[in-house]
C-alpha cells in the first residue's frame, strides 16, 4: 500500500502523499533521472555498493554528474529508521536532473534526491512470463541505463498481467532475447545456463551479475551469448532475476508450460546461500 511507503526528499522525511518535488523537476517533465531498487531484508539493504556504482554509470550515461552518495546514505538511514524494521521490502532511490525547462534542455540547477522504502510480499515459488510485441532498441542512447523513463515498461507489464503473467519479456531489434521490464532472463539447455549479453540492450542487473558470478563459483556452466527469441520455445528451463525476486523459476512462457527444473533450483539455492552470507557482496 502507498501509505506504507516511507519517503525522504532532499534532506527531509515527508508523507507519502505530501507535495515534495517541484512541478518543473526534470524527472517529472521528461524523465531525466536515474534510480536504483534494492532488496531490504530485516531492515538491511542488500548489495548497496554495487547499486551505488550502477547509479553513477547511469548518471554518466545521461550526462549528469556522479551522485552525492553521502546524501543518499542519509536518506536511506532516514527511511529505514522511520519505523519498525522492514522484514522484506524494497528500497528505491532516485536522482533527477533537478529543476528544468519545459523541454529536454537542462538548467544549471541542483539535482533532486528522493529515497523511498516500504514492505512488499515475498516472490512466489514460480511464475509465468508473456512475450510482448514491442522491442528493446539495443542502439538507443539510453540502452542499458536505469533511467526514470519507464513508460514502455508500464505498458508492457500491463500487457503481460492481462495474460496472467508476472513479467513481460522483450526481444531486441535483431530478434534476440533481451530482458524483462524489471528483470533479466536466463534459459537452461543441456545443463548449461545461458543469458543475453549486455550488448543485447539489456540492463546490467545486479542480481544478474551476482547470479553469474556465484553460479560459476559453484561449478555451473554459465554463458553470456546472443540468443534468438525462439529459444523460449525450445529450452529446458527458464528463470528470471531481479532485486526483489532473486532467482525466480518460470513455469509458463505464453502458452508453453514449463516445469521448474533442477538447474534453476541449484542456481536459486546457491544465490540464497551466498546472499545470506554477504549482504554487500
Amino acid at each position: 500500500m502507498s501509505s506504507d511507503v516511507r519517503v525522504w526528499v532532499n534532506g527531509s522525511l515527508v508523507g507519502w502523499d505530501e507535495p515534495a518535488v517541484a512541478a518543473l523537476d526534470h524527472g517529472v517533465t521528461v524523465g531525466d533521472g536515474a534510480f536504483e531498487t534494492c532488496k531490504v531484508v530485516d531492515g538491511a539493504v542488500f548489495a548497496m555498493t554495487r547499486h551505488a556504482r550502477r547509479l553513477d554509470r547511469t548518471l554518466a550515461g545521461l550526462g549528469l554528474p556522479a551522485a552525492d552518495h553521502g546524501l543518499v546514505e542519509k536518506g536511506v538511514a532516514a527511511v529505514l529508521g522511520a519505523g519498525d524494521p522492514i522484514a522484506f521490502g524494497r528500497l528505491r532511490y532516485t536522482v533527477t536532473g533537478g529543476a528544468g525547462p519545459l523541454g529536454s534542455d537542462r538548467d544549471d540547477s541542483p539535482m533532486t534526491y528522493i529515497v523511498t522504502a516500504g514492505p512488499q510480499p515475498r516472490p512466489p515459488r514460480s511464475a509465468a512470463l508473456a512475450v510482448v510485441p514491442w522491442v528493446r532498441n539495443e542502439r538507443s542512447a539510453v540502452a542499458g541505463l536505469k533511467t526514470t523513463s519507464y513508460a514502455e515498461n508500464v505498458v508492457a507489464l500491463a500487457h503481460a498481467k492481462e495474460r496472467g503473467a508476472v513479467e513481460a519479456v522483450f526481444g531486441n531489434t535483431r530478434g534476440e532475447l533481451c530482458e524483462g521490464t524489471g528483470s533479466n532472463i536466463f534459459v537452461v539447455g543441456d545443463g548449461v545456463v545461458l543469458t543475453p549479453p549486455l550488448d543485447s540492450g539489456c540492463l546490467a542487473g545486479i542480481t544478474r551479475e551476482l547470479t553469474i558470478e556465484w553460479a560459476r563459483e559453484a561449478g555451473l556452466q554459465v554463458r553470456e551469448e546472443p540468443l534468438p527469441l525462439s529459444v523460449l520455445r525450445d529450452c529446458d528451463e527458464v528463470f528470471i532475476t531481479s532485486s526483489t525476486k532473486d532467482v525466480l523459476a518460470i513455469d509458463r512462457v505464453d502458452d508453453r508450460e514449463l516445469a521448474p527444473g533442477p538447474v534453476t533450483a541449484q542456481v536459486a539455492e546457491v544465490f540464497a546461500a551466498m546472499s545470506a552470507e554477504r549482504m554487500d557482496p
